[in-house]
């Protein structure tokens, strides 16, 4: 029974954040959710095995643009774009120079605005570009780090900072998480991460401080987070592990 609810919290978690439909599932309920946000580190490998197994099918047949181009498309393509959503209402809402209470009637609108398509635009470039001038001998090692590192910071802004609504989608990873599962995300980022050397852990390291940055800064506005700034905290992670591997793959040859 209880290694039928931790299947059931995983597949939750996986068929929330991805697109990925492995089960049948009727159970969504806000507790189950919460239960999930600790196996967040786990879905980011499997986000990253899936990125650094098109990089492998395909490097050797595609120009280095083009395959930088299908890999950025593919993390978007496995999770429905959803932190991208979350990244553009955050850019409208935060740098909206409103009220408070206005930033988050900003950020609920599902129409984009200007701020956040130049945010968006400038993430997809700057993603390509990484990804284009990465060492080929890393890259599909930072392709796996990126999106376990950028889903535990997500778990730290979900169990670490208030959240923003009286409701939301979020409320539920917010209320439900607690610090046990801040504590197994880091067991699980450790195990997944480790192995795979100090430039690994050193990127992780900065994603996840640069993550909390962030999130304290939204929380001073906000007077805490939401599920769009979780989405945004995302692909922030993911943006920052990429840069720091590729400036010290590039600081080293």
């Amino acid at each position: 029974m209880i290694l039928m609810t931790v299947f059931q919290d995983f597949f939750t978690g996986l068929q929330f954040l991805t697109r990925f439909r492995m089960v049948k599932q009727s159970d969504w309920s806000p507790a189950s959710f919460g239960r999930s946000v600790k196996f967040f580190p786990v879905i980011g490998a499997v986000i990253g095995v899936s990125l650094a197994g098109v990089n492998y099918l395909l490097h050797d047949y595609l120009p280095p643009h083009i395959l930088a181009a299908i890999i950025v498309l593919a993390g978007i393509v496995i999770t429905g774009g959803l932190h991208c959503d979350g990244l553009m209402d955050t850019a409208d809402g935060i740098f909206s120079g409103r009220s408070r209470e206005r930033m988050l009637e900003i950020m609920k609108d599902s129409r984009v605005g200007a701020n956040g398509v130049v945010v968006f635009g400038l993430f997809i470039l700057l993603k390509w570009s990484l990804i284009l001038d990465m060492n080929t001998a890393i890259l599909s090692t930072a392709l796996f780090v990126a999106p376990v590192a950028a889903r535990l910071a997500m778990v730290i802004g979900i169990t670490s900072f208030p959240y923003a609504r009286p409701d939301g989608m979020g409320k539920a990873f917010a209320q439900y998480a607690g610090r046990p599962a801040l504590y197994l995300a880091f067991f699980f980022s450790f195990i997944l991460i480790v192995p795979l050397g100090k430039l690994a852990i050193i990127s992780l390291t900065a994603s996840v401080l640069c993550c909390m940055v962030v999130a304290r800064y939204v929380t001073s506005i906000l007077g805490g987070l939401t599920g769009d700034v979780y989405g945004a905290i995302t692909e922030l992670g993911e943006l920052v592990t990429l840069a720091v591997f590729g400036i010290i793959a590039y600081i080293m040859i």
